[in-house]
């Protein structure tokens, strides 16, 4: 069953260049050694204004299938953690 990791962000947000970096590592890591199907979708807060509402002040923001797992600093080793139990 594929996952979806979403990670909101805005540009210029050096929090949010560095949630990338790990979901991206971590989220290759999973793949390769747990043969996990996970998409990443990355979304700009400031192309909506519901989001930007709702996630303007705690971004960047990494859902698991839709549900929030954290926001403003990703624990490598918790996120990995969290999309492993998935399998």
């Amino acid at each position: 069953m594929p996952h979806t990791v979403t990670l909101y962000t805005k540009p210029g947000c050096h929090l949010c260049d560095d949630a990338r970096d790990i979901v991206d590592d971590v989220v290759g890591r999973v793949q390769a050694s747990d043969h996990l199907d996970v998409a990443v979708d990355e979304l700009d807060i400031l192309a909506d204004p519901a989001l930007q509402t709702r996630y303007g002040e705690e971004i960047p923001v990494v859902l698991i299938d839709g549900k929030m797992h954290t926001y403003w600093r990703v624990d490598a080793a918790r996120f990995e953690k969290a999309l492993k139990e998935l399998a």
